[in-house]
């Protein structure tokens, strides 16, 4: 550990210090999700279950709310629900790394916890240069830096990062998200024997490949890994345009189901689906564990997207990560679930059976609301074209059967006016929903549609309305939610 990478680390944790009593009296500040002690946060990284423990490392700026300099940070977890803070893992403080330890993954060799990450270097004029770097800890907390180990291949711009590693037969491979010189969003492969040296494969997936024809300018934290006989490849392209209910946020996060060949370097694939339909999601990163669960973890944020107007910039932090989520994959599509470990946050629970919604006016049940909690509801019997649950005083979910189509509402961040996402539903019959004070994630029909967003409206309103157009019976579950340990 060099000078440098003493100093900068000393200087994150002074920041920490200094605005702790700030960032805690957010009265926005969750109490069960992973949230930056102070700063930003955005992509989780390094998402791995090690020696018994989960890891997740995420980009960090620790020095402001902006996306300049970017360390990374650690937790770590026995439950996926309780995560204790570990020291810094990264800092950019090396000829290839100084202006930010970009994201990357995480794998375990011979009882080693070897990263892999994206070094950023800027020149005196702002021109990019671009590493993929590894570094290596024996006890999981500890990290030696090893440096390069594999350049700017021909062909591309230094948008070029986010290094996944993973080992097939006798052999490990690595894509990296990456921008062709003609500007297009492309995911490409490399290979090595001994993770030291990497030949370039080539690309295997984006724009103009495969025959999915012009689609984005970049791609960014590919993912890909086995599931149900299946190659699933996770990838957050930039630039698409809307497409009626789909692609409404400035960047997107989604998947492509298909065939990896790595002989002839290629990966075959069907359409691009949205991992995650609400206002913030983006950079997922999965992991398998001891139980062979397919795990995922994303970014409960999006870069460039009214960023500014949070309202915890004033309290010195912004973002945070989605809940842990199960994968499984139904008849080609992914659906998301909640880990069951969360279970063990669920305090006092109040059920109601056979709920017959009022037509007339919202309902509201008594002990069925808070800004903590756990909704769980059946819809029993639905003969109505409108099914509305109405959350705080702004933000609302409403199935409309006559158009298929799912939609959440919430104000938005500095106006009053009321924005929504959508996704097309042929039927309705599970939600799941966990409010965490300034966040909502949606489960929808066992995890056939989510929808992750953050809302900032009165923070102590934890009024919950129902409502139908037509006789609508339901069962409601509500658990308060128990502080996890941050």
């Amino acid at each position: 550990m060099n000078q440098r990478d003493v100093l900068r680390k000393e200087k994150a944790y002074k920041a920490i210090e200094k605005y702790e009593d700030v960032v805690s009296n957010d009265p926005f500040r969750m109490h069960y999700h992973i949230m930056p002690p102070v700063g930003l946060l955005n992509d989780p990284n390094g998402f791995i279950y090690y020696k018994g423990t989960y890891h997740l490392f995420y980009q960090w700026n620790p020095f402001g709310t902006e996306h300049t300099t970017k360390f990374w940070g650690h937790v770590t977890s026995q439950d996926l629900v309780n995560w204790q803070a570990q020291p810094i893992a990264l800092a950019p403080s090396d000829w290839f790394d100084k202006d930010g330890c970009y994201s990357g993954s995480a794998i375990e060799v011979d009882g080693k916890l070897v990263i892999f990450y994206t070094g950023n270097v800027r020149d005196e004029n702002g021109n990019r240069e671009t590493y993929q770097c590894m570094a290596v800890s024996t006890d999981g907390v500890y990290f030696e830096k090893k440096g390069p180990i594999a350049t700017l291949p021909a062909g591309y711009t230094p948008h070029f990062r986010d290094p996944k590693v993973w080992k097939y037969q006798d052999h490990w491979y690595m894509i990296v998200g990456a921008q062709t010189v003609n500007k297009e969003g492309t995911v490409v492969l490399f290979s090595s024997t001994d993770l030291e040296k990497w030949a370039f494969l080539g690309g295997i997936a984006g724009a103009n490949l495969n025959g999915l024809g012009k689609f984005g300018y970049m791609w960014e934290c590919p993912d890909l890994f086995y599931l149900d006989g299946k190659e699933v490849l996770l990838v957050s392209p930039q630039g698409l345009d809307p497409n009626g209910d789909e692609f409404n946020n400035i960047y997107q996060s989604g998947y492509f189901v298909g065939a990896l060949d790595v002989k002839q370097p290629s990966y075959t694939h069907g359409r691009f689906h949205e991992l995650d339909r609400g206002f913030d999601f983006y950079a997922p990163q999965t992991s398998e564990d001891s139980k062979g669960r397919r795990l995922l973890v994303g970014w409960m944020g999006i870069p460039e997207e009214n960023e500014a107007d949070h309202p915890t910039i004033s309290h010195n932090w912004i973002h945070a990560m989605t809940l842990p989520r199960e994968l499984e994959l139904v008849k080609g599509k992914l659906y998301q679930l909640p880990v069951e470990e969360l279970k063990t946050l669920r305090g006092k629970e109040v059920y109601y059976a056979d709920v017959l919604l009022n037509t007339t006016e919202p309902l509201e049940l008594d002990q069925v609301n808070g800004t903590v909690i756990e909704l769980l509801i059946d819809v029993v019997d639905n003969e109505s074209d409108i099914f509305c649950i109405e959350i705080g005083e702004k933000s609302k979910i409403v199935f409309d059967a006559s158009k298929e189509r799912l939609t959440f509402q919430r104000q938005q961040f500095k106006q009053s006016k009321q924005e929504e996402r959508r996704c097309h539903l042929k039927n309705i019959n599970k939600i799941q929903l966990f409010r965490d004070v300034s966040s909502i994630e949606i489960f929808v029909n066992e995890g056939e549609a989510v929808f992750s967003s953050r809302i900032f409206d009165n923070p102590t309103d934890g009024s919950i309305r129902f409502f139908a157009s037509a006789e609508t019976k339901i069962n409601v579950h509500k658990w308060s939610i128990k502080r996890a340990t941050r």
